[in-house]
């Protein structure tokens, strides 16, 4: 199995890994110098990981040439320091395997591979499907299980068994069940990353091993630093992290449900690294939005820049 740069006992794609958005140009195309821009901000932040065409990183509006592009590009940027996963699959399975192949060859050490949506497969399906990604190349695979988008939910059972191939390594779980995850990191080696920020603080406490976070743009410093208490011991001063960064999920709440892509590039403008708008059928943040959300952050103690010092792309 291809090593991941970050990768340690316990953590097959690091600690804290953050669900970087895809910069776009004025002209709502690829922009791939700005894309290592962020990978290497990301990285500096604290960030060890890097989830690369996932759904904040717009994944359905984004053709394959761009995702193999822009793996390649932020493989270039930043490869040797932080893990890279790739996201890329989708519901269909044939094109799934495939672009897990091409995301390899473009350098990516791990692979996100989603619970397939829309089409609602049984969880023989489930297992069928996330075998084929897992065996088409020899990077090790996290499932994305997150039944908010994909509507089917992993099962337990369904992960213990997918828990016995070699390849599939770890779960980033955007369903919230702390419970069944319990069971599933008691009786397996599946390494857990909250993908839900809110929430991460109580996944370490059943004994997830980091985080899949969205917030991780602007505070990847802060998460790192909780992680590294609870660790150690200091849960109260776990807990004092997390409370620092209860402003920072309200304002990601800003911009509705399901929508963190959109108020991490609010956010990344703010903080003077402009990742351009979002593919329709999404829309940018309004000002008030932004307004809020630049509220929020000041409130949490996240440096911003000027209007006159944000970085236009």
């Amino acid at each position: 199995m291809t090593g991941c740069p970050t990768a340690a006992p316990g953590r097959p794609v690091g600690r804290v890994l953050t669900a970087m958005v895809t910069p776009f140009n004025a002209d709502g195309r690829l922009d791939l110098a700005k894309a290592q821009e962020l990978a290497r901000h990301l990285v500096d932040l604290g960030n060890d990981g890097l989830i690369v065409n996932g759904t904040t990183g717009e994944a359905p509006t984004t053709t394959d040439d761009e995702k193999a592009d822009l793996i390649r590009a932020v493989a270039e940027a930043v490869g040797d320091r932080c893990t890279i996963i790739a996201g890329g699959s989708t519901y269909d399975t044939a094109h799934s395997v495939t672009m897990a192949r091409r995301l390899a060859q473009a350098g990516a050490h791990a692979l996100l591979a989603v619970t397939p949506y829309y089409s609602r497969p049984s969880q023989a399906g489930l297992i069928a499907h996330f075998t084929a990604i897992a065996e088409a190349t020899d990077l090790p695979v996290v499932l994305y299980d997150i039944p908010p988008r994909a509507v089917v939910a992993i099962e337990v059972p369904t992960l213990l068994q997918l828990a016995e191939h070699p390849q599939i390594v770890a779960v980033k779980d955007a369903k919230g069940d702390l419970a069944a995850g319990a069971e599933v990191i008691a009786n397996t080696e599946l390494a857990y990353y909250s993908g839900d920020d809110v929430l991460n603080l109580p996944w370490l406490a059943v004994g997830a091993v980091g985080f899949g976070s969205i917030i991780g743009h602007v505070v990847g410093d802060r998460l790192k630093a909780m992680l590294d208490a609870f660790e150690k011991g200091d849960v109260a001063g776990a807990q004092e992290v997390n409370r620092s960064l209860m402003p920072v999920n309200r304002a990601m709440s800003r911009t509705g449900g399901g929508q963190g892509l959109v108020f991490a590039k609010a956010a990344m403008r703010l903080r003077g690294i402009d990742a351009g708008t979002p593919r329709l059928p999404l829309l940018p943040a309004t000002d008030e939005q932004i307004a809020a959300i630049a509220a929020d952050l000041a409130v949490a103690g996240v440096p911003l820049k000027s209007a006159s010092e944000t970085v236009v792309g």
